[in-house]
């Protein structure tokens, strides 16, 4: 059972998703947050730079956005194609042009955001990729049949000229699908013609991307969300009106619980108070600790107090399998992004490391966010990345 819990103390919302009590996800939300991913601008070109196949696009934040070339050409199947070497970038854009784009990697204190005019729009069923005629489907679904039928029905109900990503969600579904795609065109088409008749020479936003919970609400399974609790009234209303419009949503029931500290009530304060913590202890008597780089993230796996049995491999085993499950648990309730390096302890056995691996790529599947796991390096390090559910503050 998934339930929702949303806590607001002035302008900071916090959000805690629990499966049957047990803390699976936590996040802040502050209405004055910095964060903008997902947010569609009208950007002006403010400088190229050749040597780079760049530039720096104004969309009215502190700091200048940065955009590539291949983020600017026409949207390609990279499985297929290259960016052909001879085009150049002051070909294609000039200072003082406007592009439509949307911000695809938040600012920090180095670098401005990363923006694209490869435009994404999320929506339960598919996520629509206009201006390309790309129709791909989630790995998660695998059965052939339903791969087949699901691309036909999204090619046949698609405009010309829009392509889409075929969610997980989208399993058995047929008219839902239908509808879903047609709201979601009208949402383009509201922002296209928003850039069209656009007359000024100045940076400005069309377009807001969902927020935490609502994205959340987007993810997550259909009918698998009990229950949603809030404590202040204005965000319960919010809420009920936002179920109104959403099917998927009739079997959620919206609680409200006013001017009461709910984590608390639902005794999760604990939970949350841990993840500031570098070193997790494991049930074994093992730990790991996680420490966060510029560039990466890095776990370690320690056997600590663990002792185990007269073989030593299997013991150690043990402590890497057990760590495991609490690695994948922790990269989700941390929202931890980015490249990852897992340092396990050692292992001679082949066998072993292959359990690990597959173990760590089962434990993911549950991550509603994109992971990819590398393998083994040649100094036995575990590579894998995994994309930010929300990015966070610097």
């Amino acid at each position: 059972m998934l339930e929702i819990l949303i806590s607001r103390e002035k302008e900071e919302r916090k959000i805690a998703l629990l499966e049957n009590g047990k803390l699976l996800e936590y996040y802040v939300d502050e209405e004055n947050s910095i964060r903008k991913e997902g947010n569609i601008y009208i950007g002006i070109v403010k400088d190229i730079v050749k040597g780079m196949q760049s530039a720096f696009v104004d969309i009215g934040t502190e700091k200048n956005s940065f955009i590539h070339l291949k983020d600017i050409l026409d949207k390609i199947d990279e499985s297929k194609e290259n960016i052909n070497p001879k085009i150049d970038i002051s070909d294609i854009i000039k200072t003082g042009q406007k592009l439509l784009v949307q911000v695809k990697k938040d600012s920090n204190l180095q670098k401005g955001a990363r923006v694209s005019t490869h435009i994404n729009l999320p929506s339960k069923y598919i996520a629509l990729m206009p201006n390309t005629d790309i129709v791909t489907i989630s790995q998660k679904i695998t059965d052939s049949k339903e791969k087949e039928r699901l691309v036909k029905l999204v090619k046949e109900n698609l405009s010309k000229g829009n392509g889409a990503i075929i969610r997980t969600s989208a399993i058995g579904k047929e008219q839902e699908i239908i509808e879903d795609i047609k709201n979601i065109e009208a949402k383009w088409e509201k922002i296209e013609i928003s850039f069209k008749n656009d007359k000024g020479n100045k940076p400005k936003l069309i377009a807001k991307s969902e927020n935490i919970v609502e994205k959340m609400l987007i993810d997550l399974p259909e009918n698998s969300i009990q229950k949603i609790t809030i404590n202040n009234k204005k965000d319960y209303e919010k809420m009920l009106e936002f179920k109104e419009k959403k099917s998927y949503l009739k079997s959620t029931e919206i609680e409200l619980i006013e001017d009461q500290d709910i984590l608390d009530k639902y005794d999760v304060e604990k939970e949350i108070a841990k993840l500031e913590n570098r070193k997790i202890w494991l049930k074994c008597g093992g730990f790991i600790t996680i420490d966060k780089t510029e560039a990466l993230t890095a776990i370690d796996v320690n056997t600590g107090k663990y002792t185990g049995t007269k073989n030593v491999e299997q013991t150690i085993y043990k402590v890497n399998e057990e760590a495991t499950i609490e690695i994948a648990k922790q990269l989700r309730l941390r929202d931890i992004g980015g490249i990852i390096i897992i340092d396990y302890i050692d292992m001679k056995d082949e066998k072993n490391k292959e359990k690990i691996e597959n173990l760590l790529k089962e434990k993911l599947k549950k991550d509603r966010t994109k992971t990819q796991v590398e393998g083994f390096t040649k100094l036995d390090l575990m590579e894998m990345t995994r994309k930010h559910i929300c990015s966070h503050k610097e």
